[in-house]
């Protein structure tokens, strides 16, 4: 067996957080196979980089010898985490449910060991648990003490909507590890409350409190807001591998060595020497490479790439192309984003071209002068052969 400070290391590289690490070396010296939980919630239909942070350090668990548990929120998931959320969450339906826990299993297998994995659904014990036992659970906790987290507090100091149900969330996931009898929980660090209700109920029902451990929560391709699909900010471990290779080559270089640090699974070591050595480009590419490899193969990786360098370099598109950056409230009009990114005089002058054909939108043609460019991603515009512009709008 590994040192107990190897262990440790291991475990808290890439961590924010252990709550708390006496209780985390106490586990570890016992020697015994660990009961790792980490919860997803199937309100959409597709996982995506974000969800890999916590994957990846399940994965690295499995490898040290412990059981992992994926846990798909099915219950959960129709009360909605209302964590971040500034106004109540609209549930989902319990098909919709069914169907996104459906596709988790599928996708989940890219990351974990599916012969070391256990797959269970919250549903399990909370369907079937009565009226009674639900109002016991939640005298468990009082409303003081769920008040302290900061998104029911910033609502219920500004007057704005906390539905009952939503008390309800953390308390159920909290009795998730009860149910379970986890000993670590992983979570981002917007879960850092729902963490340690959990370990606040292991302990109201005479079980050694789990430790929990926070992990950074992964910014988007706008490098801004939180990785998600309803942002359309998310790179989808299912997109297509040239699709995936090319939104990782539109991050900035500066979020791209937060990837490094999220994603890969190169050492620390590993990374300060490409960011010496090596032009942010070719590093980026190296990182779009290892991540299409990981969720299909290298083959797809090679392919994904000279297909990105084929669409940019062959139209002779300069490496150093300066970043354009506008300030947008939402989306723009392709129109005003030409004009803005001084690709053309005005929109007028944008719109007759996009009729006549002259303009490229990321290698190729476009013929709507109503198309809208969202935040985040960063575009290629091409007016001609001359007039080309790196654009991302803020």
């Amino acid at each position: 067996m590994e040192s107990l400070q190897k262990q440790l290391e291991e475990i808290k590289r890439g961590v924010v957080e252990v709550l708390s690490e006496e209780d985390l070396l106490a586990k570890l010296r016992t020697g015994k196979q660990l009961r790792i939980k980490a919860g997803f919630d199937p309100t959409a239909p597709d996982l995506h980089l974000g969800h890999t942070v916590l994957l990846g350090k399940m994965r690295q668990f499995q490898e040290m010898g412990h059981e992992v548990v994926f846990l798909i929120g099915d219950f959960t998931g129709m009360i909605g985490d209302p964590t971040g959320k500034n106004a109540t969450r609209p549930p989902l339906t319990r098909e919709e449910v069914i169907e996104n826990a459906q596709t988790y299993q599928e996708q989940v297998f890219k990351i974990l060991d599916p012969n070391k994995t256990l797959v269970m659904f919250n549903s399990s014990w909370m369907a079937d648990m009565r009226a009674t036992d639900l109002i016991k659970l939640a005298a468990c906790y009082p409303v003081a003490r769920m008040l302290e987290r900061e998104d029911f507090s910033q609502r219920f100091s500004s007057g704005r909507t906390i539905a009952i149900h939503e008390f309800l969330y953390p308390l159920i996931q909290g009795y998730d590890s009860v149910a379970m009898r986890a000993d670590i929980e992983l979570g981002g660090t917007d879960q850092k409350f729902n963490l340690l209700v959990g370990r606040e109920l292991q302990r109201h029902f005479g079980q050694p409190p789990q430790v929990a451990l926070t992990l950074p929560i992964l910014e988007g391709l706008d490098g801004v807001n939180k990785m998600s699909k309803s942002l359309k900010n998310y790179v989808g471990v299912q997109d297509p591998p040239r699709e995936m290779f090319g939104k990782i080559m539109s991050i900035s270089d500066a979020l791209m060595w937060r990837y490094f640090e999220l994603l890969s699974a190169r050492t620390v070591h590993e990374i300060d020497l490409l960011k010496k050595n090596e032009h942010p480009r070719n590093s980026k590419a190296l990182l779009a490479k290892e991540i299409v490899a990981r969720f299909h193969d290298h083959r797809a990786a090679d392919d994904a790439e000279q297909s990105f360098n084929a669409q940019f370099r062959e139209n002779q598109i300069p490496d150093d192309l300066v970043l354009t950056e506008i300030a947008a409230s939402g989306s723009m009009l392709i129109g005003q984003v030409m004009k803005e990114s001084g690709l053309v005089a005005s929109t007028s002058e944008a719109i007759r071209l996009i009729r006549s054909g002259g303009v490229k939108l990321n290698g190729e043609k476009i013929s709507d002068e109503k198309l809208l460019v969202g935040i985040g991603p960063e575009i290629l515009l091409q007016v001609g052969k001359r007039r080309i512009a790196r654009v991302r709008l803020k």
